[in-house]
């Protein structure tokens, strides 16, 4: 299953959305431009490694991704999720929940795998915050789903808060299986505990902040 689109409103400018994809695909463009060589050298020395840990990389390596998939994956993720958090939480205080998001993603990984060497780079964590906060604030809005059946592709609406169980599920398991994996090998892969720590963040805090006066009484409007 691939969302589309989803059916919730949003009554503000996503601005602060907008600003994080274009820095992640500026990001992005960057360092497709370097050779091989030189990208490895700018992954290894702004990717957070749990082994190397360092503070600044925490942030340095939210805005760096793998591949073309990869950050158009996450932009896209964060286009359907993030103008609807944005708009309850306000400009300023969604890029704050956006970064402690990403930072409490980033600890839940190295938490889990505090040897590795490999650099961490994505801001799949943060935004999986985003669709933490989206699944309790949300829940019945209705996510318009693409799914490819054997030879059949077909569209359907599914309820945010199943999607997004489904999500979790999987990165909860995908995460059990990575610490069994470690202990045979330093291998690169993806990072589904900093997946299960954002998204769990994002449900937390989007309580603990607030949100906008004006909207704080907003239902979900999809049944």
């Amino acid at each position: 299953m691939f969302p589309l689109r989803d059916t919730q409103p949003s009554y503000s400018k996503p601005v602060v959305t907008v600003l994080l994809i274009v820095v992640n695909i500026l990001v992005f463009l960057f360092e497709f431009s370097l050779d091989p060589y030189t990208r490895n050298a700018f992954i290894s020395a702004y990717g957070l490694v749990p082994d190397h840990f360092a503070v600044t990389n925490i942030f340095t390596s939210m805005f760096l991704h793998a591949g073309w998939l990869h950050v158009l994956g996450n932009m896209w993720f964060l286009w359907i999720f993030g103008d609807n958090i944005e708009d309850i939480l306000g400009h300023g205080k969604f890029l704050l929940f956006y970064l402690m998001c990403g930072v409490a993603a980033a600890l839940t990984q190295v938490l889990f795998d505090p040897t590795s060497r490999v650099p961490m780079v994505g801001a799949s964590g943060a935004i999986a915050g985003v669709m933490g906060a989206y699944m309790v604030k949300f829940p019945r809005a209705r996510i318009v789903t693409f799914v490819f059946i054997f030879f059949f592709i077909t569209t359907f609406d599914v309820p945010a808060w199943a999607m997004l169980i489904y999500w979790f599920v999987l990165q909860l398991f995908g995460g059990f299986d990575s610490i069994a994996a470690s202990q045979y090998s330093h291998g690169g892969g993806t990072a589904f505990l900093a997946h299960v720590g954002g998204f769990i963040a994002g449900m937390v805090l989007i309580f603990l902040l607030g949100t906008r006066q004006p909207y704080s009484r907003r239902r979900d409007l999809s049944w």
